[in-house]
């Protein structure tokens, strides 16, 4: 802790009052959400994405955490696969303010939960169950290419999991196979955010969380497996950069 931390007991409070309300906002939206049935896709999206302008702003206010975004220009153009590095919930909630419209690949038990799956469900996600291996593949595959038809985009965590910073997870292959498929690029996003909220911490940190959105990494006529060395290998090199620790070498991926 440096000098310009809060003390623990002040840290706990701000993080207190985040937690109600967006325990709060969750709420009111989910019970909303039935109301946007007439609104179709974009309509809904436009409404249930002032949920997380909300929280954003309530986390501004409440902890003292901000962020900034670069690389923003090669979010232009055609739907494509977004492939983000996962260290916390904040990009969960971020990127739906700086990304195009979007759905998300998600586990399926997500839409079970009490109210937060009720609303989400009203966008589309690809939900997948985990159980289903290669059926599963499939699922993302053909409703990916859908969604991407539509002109949304297709965001994904390829570790499938949060991971501390320092860390990483095994890179699933299934976005470089949709990405392959359809010959969409894919646009790489790194983060920092696993240093000011780390993974199951209920203290959020003051700072300004940094994201880096990196150029589109070419997928026609290539492989999966070659396209996700591509994003793995971007999308760590930078993350290390932005929390400020060594670039990863050749050691072995934790789980």
């Amino acid at each position: 802790m440096t000098e310009h931390t809060p003390s623990k007991p002040l840290l706990y409070l701000r993080a207190g009052l985040f937690w109600i309300g967006l325990a709060l906002s969750t709420v009111l939206f989910a019970l909303l959400s039935p109301l946007m049935l007439p609104l179709g896709w974009h309509g809904r999206f436009r409404v249930l994405s002032q949920w997380t302008r909300f929280n954003l702003w309530w986390l501004t206010l409440t902890c003292d955490l901000r962020y900034t975004v670069t690389g923003t220009e090669y979010l232009a153009g055609e739907a494509r696969v977004l492939m983000c590095k996962h260290q916390s919930a904040w990009e969960t909630l971020a990127l739906q303010q700086f990304t195009p419209p979007q759905v998300w690949v998600l586990k399926q038990e997500l839409l079970r939960v009490p109210f937060f799956g009720w609303a989400i469900s009203m966008l589309e996600p690809i939900a997948l169950d985990r159980s289903a291996g290669r059926k599963a593949m499939e699922q993302l595959v053909v409703q990916g290419l859908d969604r991407l038809d539509r002109g949304l985009w297709v965001v994904l965590f390829p570790e499938g999991t949060r991971t501390p910073p320092g860390h990483q997870g095994r890179y699933k292959v299934g976005g470089a196979v949709l990405a392959a498929r359809s010959g969409r690029p894919v646009i790489p996003v790194a983060h920092n955010a696993g240093l000011f909220w780390p993974r199951n911490s209920f203290i959020k940190y003051p700072g300004t969380i940094q994201v880096e959105i990196g150029p589109p990494i070419p997928t026609e006529g290539r492989k999966p497996e070659a396209i996700m060395r591509d994003v793995q290998t971007w999308i760590e090199a930078r993350t290390a950069v932005l929390c400020g620790l060594p670039e990863p070498g050749a050691g072995r991926a934790h789980e």
